[in-house]
C-alpha cells in the first residue's frame, strides 16, 4: 500500500519517495514494524487472553526435573506472530507480486488450520484437537496449491545460470537473456549443482517435462507438509521454535537476496529469480515477528503460540525455499526441525514393531528429542526398556536446552550459506 502511494509521489518529485524503491530500505523497516507489532499487540493480546482465562492446560511440575509449573499461560500466540507479519507485508510489499501472495496465503492458510487446533483444545477441552486427517489435508492442499501455482503461473519464471568457458581457461556465470519456467533446483555440494525434475522423469519419455511438473507439485507438498509438522513438533519449549525459526529466516534472506540480484546470482552460480526481491521484505517481517515474539516467549514464556504460530511458521520457511529452488537444502537448514521429526518416527515405528513381538523397548527417554534432554531416570515407563536409557547422563534447563538448539542451527545455517560456494 505505503509502496504504491511513495511510487506515485515519485512523478512529482517528492523528496524520499524514490527511497521506497529500494528492497533494503523496505526490509529493514518491515524488519522494526513487525518487531515493534508484536510487542506492543502481543502485551495487549496476552492481557485480554488472560482476562478470558484462555489458556493452555497446565502441565504437570511433575514432568520437569526442576519442578517448572506452567498454569495460566495463553495459547494462541502465533495470532501475534501472523499480525506482526502481514501488516508490514501489505503496507510495504508489491502486493501484484505472485511470490509475495503465495507467502501471505500461506500464512494465513496454516494459521487458520492451526487456529482450528488450537480452538479445539481450549474451548472445546480436546486434547486432541483438530483430528490428524484434517490437519493433513490441509498441509497437502496448500503445498498443492503453491506446486500448482508456481507451475501454471506465467509471473514464475527464472534466468538460468550457465557456465562460459573463457580463453584464459577461466569459467564465467552468465544467465539466459530469457526468463523461462524451470523445473531445476540447487543441490548442495556438486559442482554442476542445478538437479531438473524433467531429468529424474526422463524415463517417461516425450512426457518427462510434464511428469517433472507432477513430480515438483508432489515435491512440494512434502516439503511444506514436513517442515510445518517439524516446525510444531520442535515448539515444545519456551522460545525454542521462535529462536530457530527466526535463525532459518536470516539465512533464507541471504538466499533470497541473493537469488534476486542477477550480480550477486552469477558470483554464487545460481538461478536468478525475477521478482523474489519481494520475499525478502516478507522475510524481514518474518526474523521481526519472531524476535519481537520472543520478548514474551523466552523462558519464562509468557504465552505460547500453539498450532496456530507453529504450523504457519513451517509453512512459510517451507515455500519459500521452493520458491527461490532450495528446497534440497532444507533439510540441513532446517536440521532441528528434520531431527525432531525424525525421532518421532523411529520411536513410535520402533514401539510398535516391538510391541508385536510382546516387547515394549523405546528408543529415546522421550519424543520429540528435545524432551529428552530433561527426563529424568524416574519418570520414564517402568514397563518399558530403553536403548538410550543411558543418554543424556544427567537433565538439563529446558532454557539451556533451548539455547544449545538455537546453536546448532545457527551452525546448521551457517554450513548452508557455505554451500553457496563450496562444491
Amino acid at each position: 500500500m505505503l509502496y504504491y502511494i511513495f511510487r506515485f509521489l515519485e512523478q512529482f518529485n517528492i523528496p524520499g519517495a524514490h527511497i521506497w524503491s529500494y528492497i533494503s530500505f523496505r526490509a529493514l523497516l518491515a524488519l522494526i514494524m513487525s518487531l515493534l507489532i508484536s510487542a506492543w499487540f502481543g502485551e495487549y493480546f496476552i492481557k485480554w487472553m488472560k482476562r478470558r482465562n484462555i489458556a493452555e492446560t497446565a502441565r504437570d511440575p511433575s514432568i520437569d526435573p526442576f519442578g517448572v509449573e506452567k498454569k495460566g499461560v495463553p495459547t494462541m500466540g502465533g495470532i501475534i506472530i501472523i499480525v506482526a507479519i502481514l501488516v508490514p507485508v501489505i503496507l510495504l510489499g508489491r502486493m501484484r507480486n505472485i511470490y509475495l501472495l503465495l507467502m501471505i496465503v500461506t500464512t494465513v492458510w496454516l494459521g487458520f488450520l492451526g487456529f482450528m487446533d488450537d480452538y479445539i483444545k481450549i474451548f472445546r477441552k480436546n486434547k486432541e484437537g483438530l483430528k490428524g486427517r484434517y490437519k493433513i489435508v490441509g498441509q497437502l492442499s496448500i503445498g498443492f496449491i503453491v506446486g500448482l501455482t508456481l507451475w501454471l503461473s506465467p509471473d514464475a519464471v527464472v534466468r538460468e545460470n550457465v557456465n562460459v568457458p573463457q580463453q584464459n581457461q577461466e569459467i564465467v556465470v552468465k544467465h539466459q537473456p530469457e526468463a523461462v519456467k524451470s523445473l531445476k533446483t540447487t543441490i548442495p555440494f556438486i559442482k554442476n549443482h542445478n538437479l531438473n525434475y524433467s531429468d529424474v522423469m526422463s524415463f517417461c519419455g516425450k512426457y518427462k517435462v510434464a511428469a517433472g511438473w507432477v513430480l515438483f507439485v508432489i515435491m512440494t507438498i512434502l516439503v511444506v507438509t514436513a517442515v510445518s509438522n517439524g516446525a510444531n513438533l520442535n515448539d515444545g519449549m519456551d522460545g525454542m521454535c521462535a529462536g530457530n525459526s527466526a535463525i532459518v529466516g536470516v539465512a533464507l534472506a541471504i538466499f533470497t537476496y541473493v537469488s534476486s540480484h542477477i550480480v550477486y546470482a552469477a558470483y554464487f552460480d545460481i538461478m536468478y529469480i525475477p521478482g523474489s526481491e519481494e520475499l525478502v521484505v516478507f522475510l524481514a517481517a518474518f526474523i521481526g515477528a519472531m524476535i519481537g515474539f520472543l520478548w514474551y516467549n523466552a523462558f519464562p514464556a509468557q504465552v505460547f503460540m500453539g498450532d496456530t504460530g507453529s504450523l504457519a511458521i513451517g509453512g512459510i520457511i517451507g515455500v519459500c525455499a521452493v520458491i527461490i529452488h532450495k528446497e534440497l537444502m532444507l533439510p540441513l537448514l532446517c536440521g532441528i526441525f528434520f531431527v525432531e521429526s525424525l525421532s518421532v518416527i523411529i520411536q513410535t515405528q520402533w514401539f510398535k514393531i516391538q510391541k508385536r513381538k510382546g516387547k515394549r523397548v523405546r528408543v529415546f527417554r522421550a519424543t520429540p528429542i528435545h524432551d529428552t534432554f530433561r527426563r529424568l531416570d524416574s519418570q520414564l515407563d517402568a514397563t518399558s526398556t530403553y536403548i538410550l536409557k543411558g543418554w543424556p547422563h544427567r537433565p538439563f534447563h529446558e532454557s539451556k536446552i533451548t539455547i544449545r538448539f538455537w546453536i546448532t542451527t545457527i551452525i546448521l545455517a551457517a554450513l548452508t550459506i557455505i554451500t553457496l560456494k563450496v562444491r
